[in-house]
């Protein structure tokens, strides 16, 4: 069974003995018998202050709710949102604090704000002279595979900050690594290694439990689904919020899902086959109507690739329905529009440039950052 960084966290006192400590975590930072990471780290250190990401450190916030601070009731700390006025932490949050931990589980996707809660913080350490310690925790779609383009750092945000694909395939400890080497950070980092873990594991291998890690990441396979259909939030298609399988979804009430399906089981996408389904999502887009819907079935993660099919579906639907898909606008005047952000470029939402062109261009910036990755391996 692996262990993650907060199992070993005795071996590693030291690094935290006569210093404040601050903590960013979220409900997936607990050890492998469940005990919360808040818990343990009150009991074992001067633990002084809470950090919250998007959907607060308890998880009981849909995605894109502003936090306030608030104090946690469980163990009377105050908690500071890093996901409302502050995205970085303020130098008084910091004034509070020697050093400053993170642990929360990733999902192995560019277009996750969790990643730069953590960039944010450890730019937010160098600059206040704070050390910086990572958790680490498996990547739950294996630390070895990598897809996708790499981000044009003309459309960083929120969910894709730094020029990386959408499947980096590192765990967060060595990601974070990256993060300060590659793109200069250079704030006094550790990362607490975890034991049993190698690269080809997925979180099933792992032995650990599932926690989710934000509301619509319900299941241990989530992941591979998140990767696939989130460019559909860019879109007026539902991509499944509001139903017990979000991502695992895509619909919208104009869909001829039935034509749709027939197209990509044509395809020739491997490790993946798709239904017809229909839903009604209790929340977000098309609430309460009836969607034709295509549900995505991974038959073999190890062949499957997300990016490829989420894009190969795009392409589908709009050649099915090129009047009726549309791209949701940007959300700040000046601003470029959503799927840009997750895609990290215009081509997909514009169109003008063929499928087999943008797979090509993906598979170049695979190779690329394949080789830049490998210098931060933690874990053979």
């Amino acid at each position: 069974m692996v262990k993650t960084g907060i199992d070993l966290i005795d071996e590693n006192l030291s690094l935290f003995k006569n210093k404040r400590v601050g903590l960013v975590t979220n409900p997936t930072g607990v050890n492998s018998n469940l005990e919360s990471t808040v818990d343990v780290m009150k009991r074992k250190t001067n633990l002084v202050a809470l950090f919250a990401p998007e959907h607060g450190v308890r998880g009981d916030l849909q995605a894109g709710v502003h936090l306030d601070t608030y104090v946690d009731k469980a163990t009377d700390i105050t908690v500071y949102s890093l996901y409302g006025k502050h995205r970085h932490p303020s130098k008084e949050m910091m004034d509070l604090i020697d050093i400053m931990v993170f642990d929360i589980q990733g999902v192995g996707a560019r277009f996750y704000t969790y990643l730069y809660t953590m960039a944010y913080v450890m730019i937010a350490c160098k600059e206040n002279g704070k050390k910086m310690v990572v958790l680490d925790r498996p990547n739950p779609v294996n630390a070895d595979m990598v897809e996708g383009d790499i981000l044009d750092i003309n459309y960083r945000s929120f969910v894709g900050y730094y020029p990386i694909p959408q499947r980096f395939g590192l765990t967060v400890g060595e990601l974070a690594k990256l993060f300060n080497e590659e793109f200069g950070i250079k704030c006094d980092l550790t990362v607490i290694k975890m034991s049993g873990y190698e690269r080809k594991m997925d979180y099933r291998d792992s032995g650990l439990i599932w926690i989710m890690p934000s509301p619509n990441i319900p299941y241990v396979e989530t992941p591979y689904y998140f990767l696939t259909t989130c460019y559909f939030e860019g879109t007026n298609l539902s991509e499944g919020r509001g139903t017990a399988k979000p991502f695992h979804l895509v619909g919208s009430p104009y869909l001829d899902n039935v034509k749709v399906v027939k197209i990509l089981n044509e395809s020739g996408l491997e490790g993946v086959v798709f239904r017809t389904a229909y839903f009604t999502p209790n929340f977000s887009k098309h609430q309460g109507v009836l969607c034709n819907g295509i549900e995505v079935i991974i038959t073999d993660k190890n062949i499957f690739k997300p990016v490829k099919t989420g894009y190969t579906m795009m392409d589908v639907i709009r050649k099915v329905h090129p009047k009726e898909l549309e791209f949701i606008p940007p959300y700040t005047e000046g601003g470029h529009p959503f799927l840009d952000l997750l895609t990290g470029n215009k081509t997909l939402r514009e169109g003008k440039v063929s499928l087999e062109n943008m797979l090509k261009k993906m598979e170049e910036d695979t190779e690329k950052f394949m080789k830049i990755k490998r210098r931060y391996h933690l874990y053979d």
